[in-house]
């Protein structure tokens, strides 16, 4: 197979550069396709077991699986230093897959770095730009019309570079995954937070920003943080209203949205075989909203069951042979250790406003009166990449099921999301689909739709206060329909149906009754329902474009005059200097999530285009002089305006700024938008308590500096009127923190040390202006 010719990243990374994956990988035991889209690709248990074995020689200590995995795909498992939360480690993630709305930055970037063809396997998948208004097929086809320039340069660029194409309607990203492309042992990384959906299926699937997949595209080393390793201990068995999804609802109040940062959740006891493979990947999916770097659960038979179904027999006699690397080392030790047993587990009701406040929907109702909530249920929406599996479906059928036996309908609105065209065609053949229909709900195309925001919905007007529930995973301020006054919580599938049915949240379905049609009343049973469909998968449409062999010739086209897409023009480099006299574009106070950042939903149609789509920078963020959204004080002109009209403003003014963040910066989605506008539009410095792991990376590799208080008591020095000066950059180093001068306007200063994670190669990222630049660098040095 020819070499990248790249002989600069050696020169970066101090190691070999990967091959194209295009040859086969030798596996002595048994040569099993990663995939049947792509029957070239062979999964490498073999170096997987020799990593293993490397690294249990020097560490002299029983592995988790997390770590099993991770050090497995080590790019130098021999000389790679190994301490958990401390050392960054460098990776040879096996595969790429990326979103549609990510995806264009992520292929613009790639183009930039001038490189032939993709070194991994990697996939784009069409699920972010269709909103949900009149139905599945009306919406698909005005979405397919309206973002035909899109489509058509990822499809082109996929064909150009050698990376495969889920057209629009093949569903979302995560169960396509899971249906085809995650197995036991993958390392995986995914251009969407929810990307850990594939732990499911005992792989580290990991969520990333654009350039973090360029570099693995590039086949060269990708780091991280090693993870620290949670361990969640299930013992007892699911019953009941009890689901998969009241697990990782009950772990986010234990853990919050920020206690599982920097650390992979690792499942394990007696209690995993009782959930169904699809139900695994729900409670990984979810641990997004924890912060968590990733989740995952050890290799049985339940996903042995699902490979099977899924046409993927022959990796799950791989995976049996090679199970002692697949599931945890008796002994091993985790930093955290929760225990959960799932016979006691309640059903769960997590927000509103947050996913981490959890309510057993037992007390929902007397917390919302309480509360002030509104308790009648506007709509509940079922699907999402978290729970859109056969067996969800299944169970909402079974619940509609019986209150269509006593004549009732539901009484909120109800949409079903299928999560793929498989999932679609399944449940329209088996029957859900139509039950579904029959109790009052509206079947929505296989795409993300409101749980990202794209909800054209029109039974409230905005500022409207209202309820609505969802089996979705975030429940952020106006994130499912852009209203600040949407109470939205997140429940299972079928507590969704049963309330949805009841139309409020004062109906707990395990002790409540129901009024029928005839005047009895009546109580839903616990629903019942099939793991996987007792015949085969309906596939449905064929929805996938191979990349061709010899992509050379393909042309991609950008427009200069388009709205929707722009090709990237190169950040500044660092100038050498301190970065002195910075003003203040906002001081935020308190969440301030990537939704926060750079909105989604109408947004969304401006993801390739990075000057437009910068018209959205911290629009949803709180300013702390007004406690007020989209409203800051320009410095220079001292008129209160729009956020990203200032920052135009102190651009064009050649003036650099900065901006004060609170807790847990940047949670939330990957969208790496969140660290390109500021960047774009003259930002140097972001400086908060704390980061969200995946923004604070993309940060760094757009050239900006994420920084934290070393004291966060510091962050209420800090005035929106004042000057900063960050000095001392000429001896940045790793460990080492920086000097903060806070000029305040009656003369007065402050000095403030100010922590940071960069280490030497993330330090030359921030010294050339971004790691794409870095690449670049090296690129000319070699040539």
């Amino acid at each position: 197979a020819p070499v990248l010719i790249l002989s600069f990243f050696q020169h970066a990374l101090n190691s070999g550069v990967r091959r194209y994956h295009v040859a086969p990988v030798l596996c002595q035991r048994a040569k099993v396709a990663m995939s049947h889209f792509e029957p070239n690709e062979y999964i490498n248990y073999e170096k997987l077991e020799k990593n293993i074995t490397i690294v249990r020689k020097r560490l002299d200590r029983p592995l988790t699986l997390s770590e099993k995995i991770v050090y497995g795909h080590l790019d130098d498992p021999a000389k790679q230093e190994i301490e958990r939360g401390k050392t960054y480690l460098r990776l040879r993630p096996d595969r790429v897959a990326m979103q549609d709305a990510t995806a264009q930055m992520a292929m613009l970037q790639f183009i930039s770095s001038g490189l032939p063809k993709v070194a991994v396997p990697s996939t784009i998948h069409c699920d972010h730009l269709i909103e949900a208004q009149s139905g599945g097929e009306k919406d698909l086809r005005r979405a397919k019309d309206i973002n035909q320039e899109v489509y058509n340069f990822l499809a082109t660029a996929g064909a150009k570079y050698g990376v495969g194409f889920w057209k629009p309607g093949s569903g979302i990203i995560h169960q396509i995954i899971l249906e085809n492309y995650s197995y036991p042992g993958v390392m995986l990384i995914g251009t969407d937070s929810h990307t850990p959906n594939g732990g499911g299926l005992g792989g580290i699937c990991i969520g990333v920003g654009g350039a973090d997949a360029v570099d693995v595209m590039a086949g060269i080393p990708w780091e991280l943080k090693c993870p620290k390793v949670i361990g969640v201990k299930l013992t007892g068995k699911l019953s009941g209203w009890t689901s998969p999804k009241d697990v990782i609802l009950k772990v986010a109040g234990i853990l919050t949205v920020k206690g599982g940062t920097g650390a992979i959740i690792e499942y394990h006891g007696p209690g995993v075989d009782s959930i169904s493979c699809t139900g695994m990947a729900t409670i990984c999916n979810m641990g997004a909203e924890i912060g968590a770097t990733t989740s995952i659960f050890p290799y049985n038979e339940r996903m042995k069951k699902y490979l099977g179904k899924t046409g993927r027999a022959d990796i799950a006699a791989l995976a049996d042979e090679f199970k002692q690397h697949l599931v945890p080392d008796s002994g091993c030790q985790y930093d955290q250790v929760i225990e959960i047993n799932l016979s006691e587990l309640k059903p769960h009701i997590n927000g509103p406003f947050t996913p981490d406040l959890a309510h057993p929907v037992s007390d929902i109702g007397t917390v919302a009166e309480k509360e002030g909530w509104p308790v009648d249920i506007r709509v509940g929406l079922i699907g999402s990449c978290t729970n859109s599996s056969y067996e969800d479906m299944g169970r909402s059928a079974a619940v509609a099921k019986q209150a269509l036996a006593h004549g009732l309908k539901c009484k909120s609105k109800f949409t079903i999301t299928p999560g793929s065209e498989q999932i679609r065609a399944t449940i329209e053949r088996d029957g859900y689909a139509k039950i579904l229909r029959e109790v009052g709900g509206l079947v929505l195309a296989n795409a993300c739709g409101p749980c990202i925001g794209q909800w054209d919905r029109k039974d409230i007007k905005k500022g409207e206060k209202n309820t609505i529930v969802t089996s979705y995973n975030r429940n952020f301020t106006g994130r499912n329909d852009a209203n600040p006054e949407t109470h939205a919580f997140v429940t299972s599938p079928e507590i969704v149906t049963a309330l949805s049915i009841a139309g409020t949240l004062k109906f707990n379905p395990e002790t409540d009754y129901l009024t029928g049609a005839d005047g009895k009343k009546f109580k839903l049973e616990a629903p019942d329902a099939d793991e996987l469909p007792k015949l085969e998968f309906d596939p449905g449409q064929d929805t996938y474009q191979y990349p061709p062999k010899d992509g050379s010739g393909q042309h991609v086209d950008v427009s200069p005059t388009s709205q929707r897409l722009q090709l990237l023009e190169p950040f500044d480099k660092w100038d050498g200097k301190d970065l002195e006299d910075m003003l203040i574009l906002i001081k935020v106070k308190g969440k301030c999530t990537t939704d926060h950042i750079s909105a989604a939903g109408p947004w969304l149609k401006f993801r390739g285009h990075l000057d437009n789509i910068s018209n959205n920078l911290l629009i949803g963020a709180i300013n702390i002089e007004n406690g007020k959204a989209n409203s800051v004080r320009n410095a220079l002109t001292q008129e209160f305006g729009p956020v990203p009209d200032t920052a135009r403003y102190y651009k064009k003014m050649g003036v650099k700024w900065a901006v004060i963040g609170d807790e847990n910066y940047g949670e939330g989605s990957s969208r790496e938008h969140a660290a390109l506008e500021p960047r774009h539009l003259g930002g140097r410095v972001i400086i908060t308590k704390s980061f969200a792991r995946i923004h604070e990376t993309n940060l760094k590799k757009q050239g900006l500096l994420p920084l934290t208080f070393a004291d966060p008591a510091d962050y209420n020095k800090i005035h929106p009127v004042d000057k900063l000066s960050i000095v001392g950059l000429k001896d940045f180093a790793p460990g080492k923190p920086l000097k903060c001068i806070i000029k305040h306007p009656n003369g007065s200063q402050e000095t403030i040390m100010l922590n940071h994670t960069f280490n030497e190669s993330q330090i030359e990222w921030f010294q050339a202006g971004s790691a794409l630049n870095r690449m670049k660098e090296l690129q000319q040095k070699s040539s």
